[in-house]
């Protein structure tokens, strides 16, 4: 008897979410609307490539200061424009070293000039998804400024370290290969994910000035995800396939690619933001000055 009344229960549980998902949809679909997504990814791309090369530049000048990490920054810059960018890696990759590479010859209040670009995406993004919180208590000045430069300063260590551990968990996982055939692989394939999902995660939980709790957090950054993956491969779809680009601008094709493909990354990241902040137990709105 136990076991059909949790039978039913469960039956119960799963017709009521079923009943709950066209109006959740539409709320989620009204308050993305609301937040002007597409408007803010927009900002957020144009943004995003004034500061793409300061960001390299900075990256490059950090790594530059610990002797033997150039491999690294080579297998970074690598993993970065294989999993991050669908198509014309390579052409750029050129041209972003290639300006990172003449930035670092410049005097020091150029490259203050160049940390202070940065910022400025750092910022901006902030200012984003505090809004999409509804968040309208803001951070000292200081302490915002602290964390932006945390950030800056911080990243690139951090992300050379993580994708140096993970190089070293596969080729370890590379040995069960003779027991599990093709395990290595599987796992390479779910490297991007993991990365992306990790990603979406501190984002979702460090940059909003209010506390998001993980059981929000993570689900939200599977969504953002997996709507990535899909958006990269989609993209790199229609680029093969249709290659108005290239035909309408020639050699400068790369420009409006990745331009679009750094807009379609933002609306993917603020449609994620959404996801979150919907599925929250808490009511945001209710609590827009909450500090950390």
């Amino acid at each position: 008897d136990s076991m059909d009344e949790k039978l039913s229960r469960f039956k119960l549980q799963i017709s009521i979410f079923l009943k709950q998902q066209p109006s959740w949809w539409m709320q989620y679909l009204t308050r993305c609307i609301d937040d002007q997504i597409t408007v803010n990814a927009g900002y957020l791309a144009y943004v995003t490539l004034l500061s793409i090369v300061p960001l390299v530049a900075v990256g490059v000048a950090i790594f530059s200061a610990f002797p033997g990490f150039e491999s690294t920054l080579v297998t970074i810059e690598n993993f970065l424009f294989t999993n991050l960018v669908p198509t014309s890696t390579d052409v750029i990759k050129e041209h972003i070293s290639s300006f990172a590479g003449n930035a670092n010859k410049m005097t020091a209040v150029g490259v203050g000039f160049l940390a202070a670009v940065s910022l400025l995406l750092i910022r901006n993004v902030d200012a984003t998804l505090n809004r999409i919180w509804r968040i309208k208590k803001k951070r000292p000045m200081m302490i915002s400024f602290a964390v932006y430069w945390m950030v800056l300063s911080l990243g690139p260590v951090l992300l050379g370290a993580s994708i140096g551990v993970t190089s070293y968990i596969v080729s370890l996982v590379s040995f069960a290969d003779q027991g599990i055939p093709g395990f290595s692989g599987f796992l390479l394939k779910l490297l991007p994910y993991v990365i992306s999902m990790v990603g979406f995660i501190m984002l979702y939980t460090l940059v909003p000035n209010t506390r998001v709790p993980f059981k929000a957090a993570i689900p939200g950054a599977l969504f953002a995800a997996m709507l990535f993956e899909l958006t990269k491969k989609g993209f790199a779809l229609y680029i093969s396939h249709f290659p108005s680009y290239e035909v309408i601008y020639g050699a400068l094709a790369t420009i409006p690619i990745l331009f679009v493909w750094v807009y379609l990354s933002w609306i993917v990241v603020l449609l994620g933001a959404e996801f979150t902040v919907c599925i929250s137990p808490e009511k945001i709105e209710d609590t827009p000055d909450i500090d950390i």
